[in-house]
């Protein structure tokens, strides 16, 4: 008894050595997607700031692939000792290891919530030539042609596949999903009218909104957003209940010592109250949520609660 006793005092001091010590070395930041759009945005901003008051360089590494969970999975199979962070999101939390039988992560279980990022809205909007200005003549005109209208989305299992699927199944409508590789090509083919919708971030829509070479129906979060107050939120346009954001956050691998995850919560937070981080978020449409890394860990269970519920109502599974 006596032995472990000095066992666990031994491995108790080794790991609040650690912690304090915490950093040494330059630390890997691994993004789930290409670069460009709202992870690597929000990513590399807090990774910027990060870096600066923990005095070790956050290392931004981009890998795409199966709708973030191919970088996930390898986030969760990483070393925990603080030298591997990811950035985390609604698609890789909360939509893809429903999606995908075969993610190899439990999103409860094989991470150490660090804490949230930010949650951004996503924007309905349509191709000009579609004869529609509102939601509800969009809902009438796709009763009308069941399956014939068509939404573009970043792939199978990501946000803006799964925000539409909820759309769909909550307006009682049929619509047919075209997958791309990113939203990129997906708005390039809404503007040249080969779909109908897409259900981009509100930063990459808001140039072409404005330029009026697409149009924006509604917004999907459960408040108005700021750049576009006069759209209605889908809620508020006839379907009530509904409510989706992209909700970014930052991982480390399960088993990651708990006073590491505080030092690094510290950091994030001080970055997210950043007036410059707090500006670059809200340029990319978003709004930072600084928490403990507890109030994150209630976010990643209260999603994927969700967004299962939704992948096995609509039967969103890939075929």
């Amino acid at each position: 008894m006596k032995v472990l006793l000095l066992v666990l005092a031994l491995a108790s001091i080794t790991t609040a050595t650690q912690a304090q010590d915490y950093p040494i070395r330059p630390i890997t930041l691994i993004i789930p997607t290409a670069a460009g759009g709202g992870n690597d945005g929000v990513g590399r901003v807090v990774a910027d700031r990060m870096s600066r008051s923990l005095g070790q360089q956050l290392v931004v590494e981009n890998r795409s692939g199966a709708s973030g969970t191919l970088a996930t999975k390898a986030l969760a199979r990483s070393a925990p000792d603080g030298y591997t962070l990811g950035i985390s999101n609604s698609g890789t939390m909360g939509m893809g290891p429903s999606l995908f039988p075969n993610a190899g992560y439990d999103p409860r279980k094989d991470f150490a919530p660090i804490g949230a990022i930010a949650a951004s809205p996503m924007v309905l909007v349509v191709s000009k030539d579609v004869p529609v200005h509102s939601l509800a003549e969009l809902i009438e005109l796709a009763k009308k042609n069941p399956g014939k209208l068509t939404y573009g989305s970043s792939g199978a299992g990501s946000p803006s596949h799964l925000f539409a699927e909820l759309f769909a199944s909550m307006a009682g409508i049929k619509l047919t999903h075209v997958p791309f590789r990113g939203l990129g090509p997906a708005m390039n083919d809404l503007i040249g009218g080969h779909i109908t919708i897409v259900f981009p971030a509100v930063s990459t829509a808001m140039g072409n909104i404005r330029a009026g070479s697409i149009r924006p129906l509604a917004t999907t979060g459960e408040t108005r957003h700021k750049d576009f107050p006069e759209l209605p939120t889908i809620a508020e346009a006839g379907l009530a209940g509904y409510s989706a954001e992209q909700r970014y956050g930052m991982l480390a691998p399960a088993g990651t010592p708990p006073g590491i995850i505080l030092k690094l919560n510290a950091a994030l937070r001080e970055a997210l109250n950043a007036p410059e981080v707090k500006t670059q978020i809200d340029n990319e449409g978003a709004v930072a949520q600084p928490g403990a890394p507890e109030d994150y860990a209630r976010d990643i269970d209260r999603e994927e609660a969700k967004w299962s519920r939704v992948i096995r109502d609509t039967g969103a599974l890939p075929k």
